[in-house]
């Protein structure tokens, strides 16, 4: 492709509404431009990097024996509302209308389109396993879209589902595609890693997120130090503690103490001379729009997907200090479990404290000699909070580390919760009718370009993988006026295109300064730039983009030389 014959409208200014630094790259460098918020047109460079990762998916979910398909982004609310995901899945399921007052969606995902699908056309056991996939546009209602292709509204996805006759076979399913996403992120060139998950309203027994480490990730991983073990904090399990409370140890008698003023842990703590330890934190929060409280130690911090899965609600909301009041009628910052009209759900940890502290739910006020059990009876009791680098890996009690990551890949076992809702059966070997065992399987496809650049970039613009990259090679042409030094690109720019080889030539006139710095910006992995040391020596320069080192090469050699070494490249990814 000539530089002077694309659309490529790269700029040198930052452009304000961009925040990470793959959502400033890609602005910069002209692979996207925003339509309206969340909502992105692909200009050549950013379909061309989107095609790159779409084909490394195919390719991979082939090999797994996996086929294609594209079904309606348009869905009908009716099969949502056989799911039961028609109110359930909340806001961002866009609704609407079609002429004849019938409901519709924009699909979020198709886990009821597939398995509409599946009860009409998979009708015997012999038909199974099948797994089908598509790469396809979806839409989400993000409340507040950010990040560029991070976190869009409209983006593109590859979402997969698997069909089985038993949990035993979906097993098999699960970890088939567990190792085929596993190959397409190596051979996409990303640093990630597989963590236990939480299915979140897509539902299931339980997942794993495929996160691509960095810092500007909006999860936040727990990985152990000592063995394989990695989760999603959403997700990651505390070893319950053992119960070291002495059975015949005293139990004091409640009393109540005036704390005017004191609402925070640690203005507590230190009038009563005790540790946040040695507190009962007492949190009220919206689950389904009703209020629950969640207790855990005066150090910790609740964790509200656990919330969420230990009380069985489909929605848990943060709510303000006035919405409480305004709720319960009871005064925040002295809130405590004694007496409290709300239902409960305390973690373990809390059920293990002796003679503690808590809120008396009176102003002012608070309750010392608490004690679990005895003064309050909870109506759930487990993992409640947070997961801390204190904590010992639930597998191997070896020690933690948290670091941040982003999401662009998630497998769930979904068992048969849309095939019985949805009455989606085929029949057994005995002649019997049974619900198909499901699996789901996402990867989103733009989402990797961002997460790519998140990873790989430096203060000049993207370090693109070379299996990601728009192109392999740049040519600059740093003579154009000079005879001798425009054939010379131009034949080594025909001869990399006889070979197969995606090359971007540099044709415009421009500086040489402009060239160099929007070849850094686009973060091709090789740049050829025939110039000033071709029209002395007759050789030209290979630079490699990564690691900046550079090397002369004859024109009769550059060709070939570069063909070998994206081969030997391309060859170590796969």
């Amino acid at each position: 492709m000539r530089y002077s014959k694309l659309l490529l409208p790269t700029t040198k200014e930052t452009p304000a509404e961009a925040e990470v630094i793959s959502h400033k790259l890609l602005l910069r460098a002209g692979f996207i431009r925003k339509l309206t918020a969340g909502v992105y047109t692909y200009l050549p460079l950013g379909l061309r990097a989107l095609q790159k990762v779409s084909q490394i998916v195919r390719e991979e979910m082939n090999k797994a024996g996996a086929q294609e398909l594209l079904m309606p982004m348009v869905q009908q609310g009716d099969l949502w509302r056989e799911s039961g995901r028609w109110q359930k899945y909340g806001a961002e399921l866009l609704r609407f209308t079609d002429r004849h007052d019938r409901d519709f969606c924009l699909g979020p995902t198709h886990e009821e389109v597939i398995t509409d699908l599946a009860r009409r056309e998979l009708l015997s056991y012999r038909q199974l396993p099948t797994n089908l996939y598509q790469v396809q546009t979806k839409f989400r209602d993000e409340i507040r879209p950010r990040f560029g292709l991070m976190r869009g509204r409209e983006f593109v996805m590859k979402d997969g589902y698997s069909f089985d006759v038993s949990d035993e076979a979906a097993e098999t399913s699960y970890k088939n595609m567990y190792e085929a996403y596993h190959s397409i992120f190596n051979r996409c060139g990303l640093k990630f890693r597989a963590v236990e998950a939480d299915t979140g309203s897509i539902g299931g027994s339980f997942s794993h997120e495929f996160m691509v480490l960095a810092e500007t990730g909006e999860d936040t991983l727990v990985i152990c130090e000592q063995c394989n073990y990695a989760a999603n904090v959403e997700k990651a399990a505390i070893v319950s503690p053992e119960d070291n409370r002495d059975p015949k140890g005293e139990l004091f008698d409640m009393v109540e103490v005036k704390t005017p003023g004191m609402k925070k842990v640690e203005r507590v703590a230190d009038f009563m001379s005790v540790v946040p330890s040695d507190i009962i934190k007492t949190m009220v929060y919206l689950a389904d729009g009703e209020p629950v409280a969640a207790l855990v130690r005066g150090d910790r911090e609740v964790q509200l997907v656990k919330l969420k899965n230990m009380i069985g609600a489909d929605e848990v909301e943060v709510v303000d200090d006035s919405t409480i009041y305004d709720m319960t009628k009871l005064p925040v910052g002295y809130l405590g479990p004694v007496g409290l009209p709300l239902k409960v759900a305390v973690d373990q940890e809390v059920m293990q404290m002796v003679n503690c502290v808590s809120g008396a739910n009176k102003k002012g006020c608070h309750l010392k000699g608490v004690n679990p059990g005895r003064d309050f009876t909870p109506d759930f009791v487990g993992d409640l909070r947070q997961i801390t680098t204190e904590d010992a890996c639930p597998t191997c009690g070896g020690a933690l580390s948290l670091t941040e990551g982003i999401e662009v890949g998630h497998i769930f076992k979904l068992g048969t919760a849309y095939s019985e809702a949805m009455n989606a059966t085929f029949q057994d070997k005995e002649g019997g009718e049974k619900p198909f065992v499901m699996g789901c399987y996402g990867i989103g496809v733009s989402r990797v370009i961002a997460a790519a650049i998140e990873q790989n970039n430096d203060k000049n613009g993207i370090i693109f993988p070379l299996p990601l990259a728009p192109f392999q090679v740049i040519v600059l042409n740093l003579g154009l006026k000079d005879e001798k030094i425009t054939t010379a690109a131009e034949q080594i720019y025909q001869e990399l295109l006889a070979q197969g080889i995606e090359v971007l030539y540099d044709d415009r006139d421009e500086r040489p300064g402009s060239k160099f710095k929007d070849a850094d910006l686009l973060g091709i992995p090789f740049r050829v730039t025939v110039g000033k040391v071709f029209a002395k020596e007759g050789k030209v320069e290979m630079r490699l983009r990564r690691t900046g080192e550079t090397s002369t090469i004859s024109l009769k050699e550059a060709a070939d030389f570069i063909v070998q070494t994206i081969g030997t490249e391309l060859a170590v990814s796969k």
